[in-house]
């Protein structure tokens, strides 16, 4: 549980202009820090309402020391500016705090304890912890020696155990932690620094001053010797893996593509041999599938070998594209064949058209001549018709020419 937010608030007007704070972080030696919210009563201890005629305002509305006017200065800087929580209990508590700056600071002038541990029941004393603000552990003047946090100070909350800072150690922060030696300490202050990185417990900074080592290292002579995990059997490495030594333990690193097994890295140190290499002195090399064999290794048609590591591939021949599984020669496909009449332009369209009712026109005329009557009409009628098309075909180009300025 964290601290109660008005234990982060702590500084707490007085009836006299002092100072109270509540629940403050403590230094190594125990003493409360001043918090900056003190600055508040020190800035408004020597002014007034700050209008035009003080002494007046004073008379008439009451001494500027106990105004509502120097409260709210005062609670301006009572919270961080960031710290929500502590700006939301102090707007819910704006009525308690009224009424302890009017009517009780003279019979209970330590506003923390007055607000936040008798009416709201949310703090408690600095050192102490819990509903019934038990002392935390190493006592309330001096949790966790100086040299940790207790859990929940300062809160009905927490279990009031010792969270030790780095480097310290115990139920009460009084020892060293592993790792770390006792470099002073006095009754009041306890200084603890590191060891060589290899020591878990030692009596100075020296290599040679370890008492227990680290995992991964083993004590010789009050030094601590690494231990090769690679070749003591200590290290568990996948099969195709091999143990690289560190300094307090190992690596497993992947072998080489060309071994099954190996002892190290790169294909000299196989064990055995991977499919489609050979061994070649000490080392496996890759085995060229595609040289050296009667039968040619890729069957299918325009079809040629590639070589790779550890195996083949069959690929299409120079000039040759794989299509629907088979290789085939890499040209565009074939154009569809032209019609008759795909290459004839517009204009002699015109012509074929012209020429293709002028043959009509004479046949037409033809009958007509002979006499027949229904063939007379049809001939009149198509004579109308092609000079309508000719003439509306040709005054649409007179009048585009003209526009244009022919």
């Amino acid at each position: 549980m964290g601290r109660s937010p008005w234990s982060r608030v702590g500084v707490i007007p007085t009836g006299g202009g002092a100072v109270v704070r509540g629940g403050q972080p403590r230094g190594p030696t125990g003493a409360s820090a001043a918090p900056p919210h003190a600055q508040g009563l020190e800035r408004t201890e020597h002014e007034g309402f700050g209008g035009g005629n003080t002494a007046w305002e004073e008379e008439k509305l009451a001494k500027y020391k106990h105004s509502e006017t120097r409260l709210l200065e005062v609670l301006e800087s009572v919270c961080p500016p960031s710290d929500f929580a502590c700006h939301q209990l102090l707007e819910r508590s704006e009525e308690h705090v009224e009424r302890w700056w009017f009517h009780e600071r003279h019979r209970h002038p330590d506003f923390f304890q007055w607000l936040c541990m008798d009416r709201l029941a949310l703090c408690c004393p600095p050192g102490t912890y819990g509903p019934d603000c038990l002392p935390c552990a190493g006592g309330r003047q001096q949790p966790c020696s100086g040299n940790g946090r207790c859990d929940g100070e300062g809160t009905r909350g927490g279990t009031g155990l010792c969270v030790c800072s780095p480097g310290y150690g115990g139920p009460y922060c009084a020892e060293c932690g592993d790792g770390y030696y006792e470099a002073s300490r006095n009754q009041s202050q306890l200084l603890c620094a590191e060891c060589d990185r290899a020591c878990g417990r030692c009596t100075g900074p020296e290599d040679s001053s370890c008492l227990r080592c680290k995992r991964g290292w083993v004590l010789h002579e009050h030094r601590c010797i690494d231990i090769d995990e690679c070749g003591t059997e200590m290290a568990h490495c996948r099969a195709n893996q091999f143990c690289v030594n560190t300094e307090g333990s190992y690596e497993c690193r992947d072998c080489s593509t060309a071994c099954i097994g190996c002892m190290g890295a790169g294909p000299a140190r196989c064990k055995k041999c991977n499919k489609g290499y050979r061994r070649d002195g000490a080392k496996c090399l890759d085995v060229d599938e595609c040289a050296g064999t009667e039968e040619p290794v890729c069957s299918g048609v325009q079809e040629v070998c590639e070589n790779t590591e550890g195996g083949y591939r069959c690929v299409c021949a120079q000039g040759h594209v794989r299509r629907a599984g088979q290789c085939v020669e890499d040209k565009p496909p074939d154009a569809p064949e032209k019609g008759f009449f795909d290459d004839v332009t517009e204009d002699e369209v015109v012509v074929l058209q012209q020429m293709f009712f002028g043959v009509m026109i004479c046949a037409l005329a033809t009958l007509a001549a002979k006499g027949d009557m229904v063939f007379t009409a049809i001939f009149i009628g198509a004579v109308a018709a092609m000079a309508g098309y000719w003439l509306s075909d040709r005054s649409d180009r007179v009048l585009d020419g003209f526009m244009k300025g022919r």
